[in-house]
């Protein structure tokens, strides 16, 4: 018995893959003395390899947070979690604080100057500054 497998070429037709997140914006308290950064700057913090700003995680396996690593750290969240593994384990980090949402992101860094969160831009009001968009 003969399995005839056919393929059949659509065109004309878009196959979307999952849509993007909304646009994401790093943030910091209103009050810090912090202004706009670069995607490198604000890698560094959430990579772990600085410690001039405190960083504020999204919960692990939120799209925000995916949208954030990839766009602004160019890495998969999950390559992030395995940097902070590393770090952790060799005594030489402690890992992000990790919130529930945006709004928890929000309160963190407008109470701690050193700060600095990522939320969805839609989210950003007077308790906030935008530092970044990721592209």
């Amino acid at each position: 018995m003969k399995i005839l497998i056919t393929t059949a070429l659509v065109t004309g037709l878009l196959v979307a893959a999952a849509p993007s997140f909304a646009e994401v914006v790093a943030v910091v308290g209103a009050k810090s003395p912090a202004a706009s950064m670069t995607n490198d700057q604000i890698a560094q913090f959430f990579l772990g390899k600085s410690t001039a700003m405190t960083p504020i995680d999204q919960p692990d396996g939120s799209a925000v947070r995916n949208e954030f690593y990839k766009k602004v750290a160019d890495k998969e969240a999950s390559q992030a979690k395995a940097l902070w593994s590393k770090l952790v384990f060799t005594g030489k980090a402690t890992l992000p604080k990790e919130v529930a949402g945006s709004a928890d992101v929000k309160k963190a860094v407008a109470a701690d100057p050193k700060a600095i969160g990522y939320i969805e831009k839609a989210a950003v009001d007077a308790t906030v500054k935008a530092v970044l968009t990721a592209p």
